[in-house]
């Protein structure tokens, strides 16, 4: 099978830093199934990975979370899917990835491909809905019931893959005022396209953007998706006592989280 993979971490710029190879056709055994790949998405973490693992000498590392394909045949303990099932998934960090004409991976942590989206949209969704949804119902444990009715929920940069889907779920399943981030006029168009209640542009000092608004401090959930460490004292001084924060970034700098004790704040990190 053809894939796309590197030997060894370079910059992007160097030829050999992704190169097209034939590596041995996978074979599905155990719980795994074999996907015959039709469309793929980008990810940053790909270029994470990329710049950091590298593989072990003389073995090709395949970046790539996110897959739409066929299954082209199963393992001898998969129940959930059969070979002609069109499926979805966000891979495995640990496993070879999506980037290749085939790929195995485990039945758990597949689904079927919705109908109504074409492979490029699917493929679009895995890797940042799960942590979409991983976010705002298993780390932060937003309400969705009518306890969120008056609460806010402020994403800071909202504008990117997670923040989108994000805002779309906290619309749909929540009661909740979302706060969206977002500095340049595309990006505020498209919060507010995909339903942020109010946009504010965090460039000119989170705090100051929210108070131009009125009274948006005594917020009861934060999710920061970017520049965490550029953000942080205004999100200890604008989040509401008890409340919950998240962020998925890497912070630049250390966060200094003594500063979320005098109102108990609940830190919470998503990978």
């Amino acid at each position: 099978m053809k894939v796309v993979a590197y030997q060894q971490t370079l910059s992007i710029n160097e030829a050999q830093s992704l190169v097209d190879v034939q590596l041995p056709d996978p074979v599905a055994t155990g719980r795994d199934v074999l996907v015959s790949v039709r469309a793929v998405s980008v990810n940053p973490v790909d270029a994470k990975i990329r710049m950091r693992v590298a593989p072990e000498k003389g073995e090709y590392k395949v970046l790539g979370f996110d897959a739409v394909g066929v299954v082209k045949a199963v393992g001898d303990s998969v129940s959930l899917f059969k070979p002609g099932d069109e499926v979805y998934y966000a891979g495995d960090m640990t496993r070879q990835g999506s980037n290749a004409e085939l790929q195995l991976v485990d039945e758990r942590i597949v689904g079927f491909k919705p109908k109504t989206s074409s492979d490029a949209e699917a493929a679009a969704l895995p890797l940042t809905a799960i942590t979409a949804w991983e976010v705002l119902f298993d780390r932060l444990q937003v309400p969705r019931d009518e306890a969120g009715k008056g609460k806010q929920l402020l994403i800071i940069g909202a504008a990117g893959g997670v923040g989108s889907m994000m805002i779309q779920l906290a619309k749909a399943m929540t009661q909740m005022t979302v706060i969206a981030t977002a500095s340049r006029a595309e990006s505020q168009q498209w919060v507010k396209s995909l339903g942020a209640d109010r946009v504010i542009d965090h460039s000119v000092g989170l705090r100051d953007a929210l108070l131009q608004e009125g009274d948006s401090t005594n917020i009861s959930h934060i999710v920061s998706l970017m520049h965490t460490d550029q953000h942080f004292e205004a999100i200890a001084e604008v989040i509401e006592p008890q409340g919950k924060f998240a962020l998925i970034d890497d912070p630049a700098m250390p966060l200094d989280i003594m500063l979320l004790k005098r109102k108990s704040v609940s830190l919470h990190w998503e990978l």
